[in-house]
């Protein structure tokens, strides 16, 4: 179990990255959904103890991240959101080598671990090729081979399936489920529909402020006979913006599809939808800029 006090952390330009940020993360996937610049990276650069926040404790059974962060990094694994590796490497030297920077010395142990993680991202076909020839997709699969180095408890990975093509976003996020069975998973991003697809538990932060947390079904439930949709021509869009709480717009067939928040049928050829995580996820948002 991953407990997050009070987190605060303030750069040197006064910059306010995380307010008093309190989570309880418990073992399977968590989903830390938010905006660009919203502070998640912050946060995941302090648990993964390559940062040190400005106040505020952060434990992992048992372990005091701040002041014992080495303890921390025997169990962890990380994938960040910009990972870099020797280009002309190939797949099987490179992870021999992280291997034995994570402290796996024994050859035929590493070996084992090694061959056997190359086969779990189904890389194995690929290990002598060279880094520099793999996808978007690959690298990332070859990211979490190396997060999974060691058998860690704790995985942390920041936005991974940005710029991921569909098939390889669907192979990752498999991958990902596989993983979080037994251990902590916390996956960064700000894709609600690896979210969805993934977590049990997830929260939201905006502005460095966990503003909602909880299973995404049950917050789902919460947006039931309160979310109308209409498409409405592009040029009517402000006004109305200005006659109803619009969480979000898309362009469609020409159209510019919006839905909006209400309590009781707003009228003026607004349907009914069940409202989804998407949803949420956008007036969430919209709700904490209005009150901000």
């Amino acid at each position: 179990m991953l407990i997050i006090e009070s987190l605060t952390h303030v750069y040197d330009n006064d910059v306010r990255a995380l307010q008093d940020v309190d989570l309880v993360i418990n073992p399977g996937m968590f989903g830390l959904l938010g905006p660009n610049g919203a502070g998640k990276s912050t946060l995941m650069r302090i648990c993964a103890t390559l940062q040190i926040p400005t106040s505020g404790h952060v434990r992992f059974d048992g372990i005091d991240v701040l002041q014992n962060p080495e303890a921390l990094r025997r169990v962890l694994g990380y994938l960040p959101q910009d990972f870099g590796v020797y280009p002309r490497v190939s797949a099987y030297r490179m992870l021999d080598h992280l291997a034995v920077l994570k402290g796996l010395s024994v050859s035929s142990e590493r070996k084992a671990a090694v061959e056997g993680l190359l086969a779990q991202v189904n890389l194995w076909e690929v290990r002598h090729k060279a880094l520099a020839g793999f996808s978007g997709g690959m690298r990332q699969r070859f990211g979490i081979a190396q997060a999974l180095l060691g058998d860690p408890r704790l995985i942390i990975v920041d936005e991974p399936t940005a710029g991921l093509d569909p098939e390889e976003r669907n192979r990752f996020l498999n991958l990902l489920a596989e993983i979080g069975e037994n251990v902590v998973v916390i996956l960064s991003t700000h894709i609600v529909e690896d979210v969805s697809d993934l977590c049990p538990a997830m929260a939201i932060i905006s502005g460095g402020r966990i503003i909602r947390q909880g299973a995404p079904a049950e917050l789902v439930q919460s947006l039931k006979g309160r979310v109308w949709r209409k498409s409405v021509p592009k040029a009517a869009l402000d006004d109305y913006r200005a006659r109803y709480e619009v969480i979000s717009n898309r362009l469609f067939a020409g159209q510019t599809v919006i839905h909006v928040m209400a309590d009781s049928d707003p009228g003026d050829g607004f349907e009914p939808i069940g409202g989804n995580l998407e949803d949420l996820y956008f007036s969430t948002l919209t709700s904490n800029r209005r009150a901000a």
